[in-house]
């Protein structure tokens, strides 16, 4: 027999720890998590001025680090398990979690960057997939139906409904367009902690999994391949590439269960979360 799915409600002076209970959080968190979230959406629609051919991945970590510490928020990566960048920043085929350095983008590139800005003691989890130059047509339309993979799947993301329906939603799309849908990665519980229960995965069957709930806080992040879903992990322990080297793009939004549907808390003030696709692209 499968094991009960717990819940946790979480009071406004609660202390949280990592219980594996899935926390229903109230209408504070719901305060802190807009503002949080608020303010990774701003640093994201930022980097839509910075990134361009010859810009460095460390360059663009320092964007994210100043803006970060300027808000009087903390980069929750910083230092986390040993990491010592405030951003992933990950080009072409790295699928995730991909480390800041001298590395200069090229025209044609599709480059994701992930941040976490730590305010007032919430987490605003967020990324996005941008194009940098004149980037093929294959690549820009990867962008954009990883774009629609999120979108399909916080819309299934409602009152009610099961986890499973998120990953259904998002396998149907993503392998409408036979791209791969990475399994080694998911989205998470978020809010005062960084990564919590639940695991959100990307692929599944529509009415498995915990009953999603009001309260409930989590990312939904889906990693989509051009080619297969395999990955693996270069020697730094940290950087996931698709193994058979094709191109992955990522989208991200922290969103929380309400009475009627989700609410995005990290949505653009600048409606920059939809890839922009302007002029011709090459074939």
């Amino acid at each position: 027999m499968a094991a009960m799915t717990q819940y946790q409600t979480i009071a406004a002076d609660d202390t949280v720890a990592r219980t594996g209970a899935i926390k229903l959080y109230g209408a504070d968190a719901f305060v802190g998590m807009r503002k949080a979230g608020r303010l990774a959406a701003e640093i994201l629609d930022a980097l839509a001025d910075v990134i361009r051919p010859g810009v460095t991945t460390e360059a663009i970590d320092g964007v994210v680090f100043d803006m970060t510490v300027a808000a009087g928020a903390s980069p929750a990566t910083l230092n986390y398990r040993g990491y010592t960048h405030s951003s992933c920043v990950s080009i072409n085929h790295v699928v995730c979690h991909g480390i800041p350095g001298p590395k200069a983008l090229k025209d044609g590139d599709i480059v994701n960057v992930d941040v976490t800005p730590l305010l007032d003691g919430w987490h605003g989890d967020s990324n996005r997939t941008y194009l940098v130059g004149d980037v093929a047509l294959k690549a820009r339309r990867l962008v954009e139906v990883t774009h629609e993979c999120l979108m399909v799947g916080i819309a299934a993301a409602r009152p009610g409904g099961r986890l499973g329906d998120i990953g259904a939603a998002i396998q149907r799309h993503a392998e409408r367009h036979r791209y791969g849908v990475v399994r080694d990665f998911c989205g998470h519980g978020v809010g005062r902690l960084f990564h919590d229960a639940p695991e959100v995965v990307h692929v599944g069957k529509p009415g498995t999994g915990p009953e999603l709930k009001p309260g409930m806080i989590f990312t939904i992040e889906p990693m989509i391949n051009i080619g297969r879903p395999d990955v693996k992990i270069l020697d730094d322990g940290w950087t996931a590439v698709t193994r058979d080297r094709s191109l992955s793009a990522q989208f991200e939004h922290s969103i929380a269960i309400t009475e009627t549907g989700a609410e995005i808390f990290t949505l653009s003030p600048r409606g920059l979360d939809v890839p922009h696709l302007p002029g011709p692209a090459r074939a």
